[in-house]
């Protein structure tokens, strides 16, 4: 039976990653919880997922963003992410799944409205944090980073049966010289690796975009191009 959705939204924008491009990312209401192998399909064609829905992007002019992901079990650490690896071995995870807490939510809001790319945003509600990243169509997990008996960073993934998809990470500013956003992908992969999963979903990368294109300095790694996974390995 094929998945039931509708398209909720669809409209066009300003591009958030951009400046001057008009997005369109129509948004797909989900009607039925995904089993693991569907997201595993959805996360190859390019989708990801907020709330209840699925998008990705349709943009008129602009094919600039690209989806990407690392297959774990080919991923080596560069000589900067081993010293971020060490620098922050005693950071603790708890797996679980999520669950709102006012805690995280000033967390999440402090980290955000650090990032010049929100500077225009509103705080985040608790409704919208429950809509955006509990509420979900598929297994959801949430990573707690601890380092010293404090959270200083969420991850919130999703889980198909061979592969993960990275919804979004943020971290207590404080903390920043932890390195958490390079550590938590890094240690999520390792986790990964260790259960032979298979592809690590990064989201969306944008050449142009100093908040997207870091995601390139993992390798190898893959993105898609013209319906194309293409490989791309260190030079």
């Amino acid at each position: 039976m094929p998945i039931q959705e509708r398209i909720v939204y669809n409209d066009f924008d300003p591009c958030p990653y951009i400046e001057g491009e008009t997005s369109c990312m129509p948004l797909r209401w989900q009607f039925q919880t995904h089993t693991p192998e569907e997201f595993d399909n959805s996360l190859a064609g390019g989708d990801r997922r907020v709330g209840q829905m699925l998008y990705r992007t349709q943009c008129p002019s602009c094919s600039a963003c690209e989806p990407i992901r690392i297959p774990v079990q080919g991923f080596t650490r560069s000589k900067s992410q081993r010293k971020v690896w060490r620098k922050s071995s005693d950071v603790k995870v708890e797996v679980g799944r999520p669950i709102f807490t006012h805690e995280k939510l000033r967390m999440y809001n402090n980290h955000k409205h650090e990032r010049s790319l929100a500077k225009n945003e509103k705080m985040m509600t608790r409704e919208g944090y429950e809509g955006w990243f509990i509420r979900s169509c598929t297994n959801t997990k949430e990573f707690r980073y601890v380092y010293q008996d404090q959270l200083v960073g969420i991850s919130i993934l999703d889980m198909g049966k061979h592969d993960i998809s990275s919804v979004y990470f943020f971290f207590d500013p404080k903390f920043s010289h932890l390195s958490l956003g390079t550590f938590s992908a890094l240690y999520e992969i390792e986790w990964m690796r260790r259960k032979k999963m298979r592809y690590y979903y990064l989201g969306l990368y944008v050449e142009s975009c100093v908040h997207l294109n870091y995601k390139a300095r993992y390798y190898p790694h893959e993105r898609l191009i013209n319906g194309t996974w293409v490989p791309f390995s260190k030079k």
